[in-house]
């Protein structure tokens, strides 16, 4: 069984929707299935207990030597990923110098609550330490029609979700391309 392992860190709840949204679509492919996990605050990053009530467990280096493809998401905090998913990536040197992740399918998804907080900068700065991993990069096509049709989120780049100041939930849009992404990463996770 190959394994899809998603990685986020929500603060508000708003990635985490996306992720377990995400995880449906990896689901939805013969012979794969997600791994997800989340990632504390900074001043709990030594903690290696269970997450949130939800048992979903605190990703580490181990689950990217186990895993097929990596999906990560993060929300958008000035233009970039949060510290959490940074501090994660910067602990990831014996990965890279081992090559654990090279040629292993990759994407990327984030929320943010305003419609211009910088969606598609963050998910473009989290790409660049899967690329220094060797990683293949997929996004989301515009032969999915929810891409063309969202007033919401959604980019090519990969999902995006406008959770507005109250913490809405996914638009019928969001949620869509959240399930053809977590599909399209498990069916070439699946082919390599």
């Amino acid at each position: 069984m190959k394994k899809v392992l998603i990685i986020y860190y929500s603060k508000n709840g708003s990635t985490e929707k996306m992720a377990q949204r995400i995880a449906m679509g990896v689901k939805m492919i013969d012979g794969v299935e997600p791994v997800v996990r989340t990632l504390p605050d900074i001043e709990e990053y030594n903690n290696n207990e269970i997450a949130n009530d939800n048992n979903i467990m605190y990703a580490s280096n181990d689950d990217l030597v186990n895993c097929d493809g990596l999906i990560m998401g993060s929300p958008t905090h000035f233009g970039n990923m949060a510290a959490p998913m940074k501090f994660f990536l910067d602990k990831t040197t014996s990965e890279w110098f081992n090559g654990t992740l090279c040629g292993k399918p990759a994407g990327v998804f984030t929320s943010t609550s305003s419609m211009h907080g910088g969606q598609e900068t963050t998910l473009l700065t989290m790409m660049i330490p899967l690329l220094h991993h060797g990683m293949l990069i997929a996004g989301i096509p515009y032969s999915e029609k929810e891409l063309n049709d969202t007033k919401t989120g959604g980019t090519p780049y990969g999902p995006t979700h406008l959770s507005g100041n109250d913490g809405s939930d996914l638009s019928e849009h969001e949620a869509k391309l959240c399930l053809a992404f977590g599909k399209r990463i498990a069916t070439i996770a699946n082919k390599i």
